[in-house]
């Protein structure tokens, strides 16, 4: 089979496709012959070694997966049985989903909900699955339609796409950030109301300012979530999923002490099965299909190693959907 390996010795790092034998495949009760995978943000710091993500070498890439059960011994899964992986250190501590095939614990899989594709599934992949999560977040936290407006930063990314064709969808009046001034019309295509140039928050601002939003879906850090926590109105709520400016934090507890601003912290790796069905049942009955659509870039497997570079740097829009028998 054909996977991308992630090799390291001494100091030279590799990323390369490489053909890899059924034997060498890690432990697992189930082996998934994988039709279709994709490159979240995660996964191209590990293909550009510009992060440690990977814990253990050699490495197959890709925290996520779509595809067919073909070998079983785990009791909820049969051959036939279509699937999805997402996370659980896989392209991390355990070999991934940028491959043909993929040997991994039942217990990590999600059933592919009945009408959905694998292309649509790695569509949305981590990053929708991480959007949802966000959505549901903000949900328990009180968000209510008519508060008041919802910001989503980096919003032509994986993320934040999806985050505002779900928010809009569910009827939220949408703002989204982006340093992409000429995707205004894509991103008014997901249902974003406005659009805001991304440099109004990326800078040191005030601890305390207007009151703007009634919550945030961030996945930027730094001083974007920074920005976006001492805008929100009071008893509104941050999800915060991601790092793309940075991972450090430079604010003050004043909207939280104030205002009562609640900062939740979304973690998709390790997310309860109980709340992974109820966001994927969402997805499939929420998300619209066409507009989803609209997200995709489809590539090949070696494709993916040249186009992650252009993920970290911002460069690319929704979503790569990686074909792995291309």
């Amino acid at each position: 089979m054909k996977a991308i390996l992630l090799s390291r010795e001494a100091d030279r790092f590799q990323a390369r496709v490489a053909e890899v034998g059924d034997n060498d495949l890690p432990e697992g009760d189930v082996t998934l012959e994988v039709a279709h995978s994709t490159v979240n943000y995660k996964d191209a710091l590990a293909l550009t070694d510009k992060s440690p993500i990977v814990r253990k070498w050699p490495m197959v890439a890709g925290i996520d997966a779509a595809g067919t059960v073909l070998a079983s011994a785990h009791p909820s899964w049969k051959p036939g049985d279509r699937a999805i992986l997402n996370g659980w250190g896989a392209g991390e501590s355990h070999w991934g989903g940028l491959a043909q095939k993929a040997r991994l614990k039942g217990d990590w899989l999600v059933r592919l909900p009945e009408g959905m594709t694998t292309r649509e599934a790695m569509a949305i992949g981590t990053a929708g699955y991480t959007a949802m999560l966000c959505v549901m977040a903000l949900e328990r936290l009180g968000l209510a339609r008519g508060r008041g407006d919802v910001l989503v930063t980096g919003a032509t990314g994986g993320v934040g796409s999806i985050a505002v064709a779900l928010l809009a969808a569910l009827g939220y009046r949408v703002v989204a950030s982006t340093g992409k001034v000429a995707e205004r019309a894509y991103l008014e295509s997901l249902g974003a109301a406005e659009v805001v140039d991304r440099a109004a928050l990326a800078q040191p601002g005030k601890p305390l300012q207007k009151e703007r939003w009634a919550a945030v879906v961030d996945s930027v850090g730094s001083h974007t979530l920074a920005n976006a926590c001492a805008q929100t109105m009071a008893e509104g709520a941050v999800a915060a999923c991601g790092l793309a400016q940075g991972m450090d934090f430079p604010a003050t507890v004043a909207p939280f002490i104030l205002r009562g601003v609640t900062l939740a912290g979304v973690n998709s790796v390790t997310a309860p099965m109980d709340r992974r069905l109820e966001a994927w049942r969402r997805l499939a009955k929420e998300l619209d299909r066409g507009k989803l659509a609209s997200t995709i870039t489809d590539i090949g497997l070696a494709d993916a190693i040249a186009k992650a570079p252009d993920v970290i740097a911002g460069k690319v829009r929704g979503r790569l959907v990686v074909d792995v028998n291309r």
